[in-house]
């Protein structure tokens, strides 16, 4: 028996990395997924090969931190399917780099995406779920939310906000409403996650961590656990890291 059948997932970054992985391992297991990024072109591609595949895609192209292209996109997916199951906030930006360096655009732009992308996603989908009495959000967080590393600085910062998040939305939401709140934080994940950073004093941070980097189909699985689980089970916290990773 499986919990992830027949269920309404909406997943944010889906057009590469952990978002892309997490459609096709849950659509293959029956999940009906929506996907969600800025890339239409991608998201067409990976939407199609679910579908060729007898899996069950819809997407929509979405800039996460405009809320209200999210509110349209928790529309969208309420008109397809009636509902929403699960939402997976995995849309997410880490550049690393050197408070000497300030680089304070690339701040705002993790605090706008990793934060408030996060928070947008939750405010669009809480009152349908409050309304069916069920649903399930899992916030894609970081071992970096949990430790500080060189170079982590703000990109930490956005991660210790997301498990907070996380851990009150449970305390409220699961309580009150049924809602489930889990938060899955990776290591390091092979995605090319790197070639985005600019800051080259951080070049022999980088180097470190990608001698270690696992396939981002583990946290796929991963999240995929979280969901896989009967109503009355509330999975919290995992964290999925390569064995021979030092925080």
């Amino acid at each position: 028996m499986t919990y992830i059948d027949d269920k309404v997932i909406i997943i944010t970054g889906a057009s590469s990395g952990i978002g892309e992985a997490a459609a096709l391992y849950l659509s293959e297991r029956g999940a009906k997924v929506v996907l969600a990024a800025r890339s239409e072109e991608k998201l067409k591609v990976l939407a199609e090969r679910i579908n060729n595949s007898g899996g069950t895609a819809l997407y929509r192209s979405t800039d996460v931190t405009n809320k209200d292209e999210v509110q349209s996109l928790v529309d969208f997916t309420i008109e397809k399917f009636n509902r929403v199951d699960t939402l997976i906030n995995s849309a997410g930006l880490m550049l690393f780099s050197m408070w000497d360096n300030t680089h304070v655009e690339e701040w705002e732009k993790m605090i706008d995406l990793n934060l408030k992308g996060v928070l947008y996603g939750i405010a669009a989908v809480l009152p349908k779920m409050k309304e069916q009495g069920s649903g399930q959000i899992i916030n894609v967080g970081s071992v970096a939310g949990h430790a500080v590393g060189e170079g982590h600085g703000v990109y930490s910062s956005t991660k210790y906000a997301v498990k907070a998040i996380t851990e009150s939305l449970r305390k409220e939401m699961s309580v009150k409403y049924n809602i489930k709140a889990s938060m899955v934080s990776p290591g390091v994940i092979a995605t090319n996650w790197q070639d985005t950073v600019t800051d080259r004093d951080v070049e022999s941070v980088l180097e470190n961590l990608n001698e270690v980097a696992i396939d981002v189909e583990h946290v796929a699985k991963t999240i995929a656990f979280v969901i896989d689980q009967p109503a009355d089970v509330l999975i919290n916290d995992v964290l999925v890291t390569p064995t021979s990773q030092k925080w």
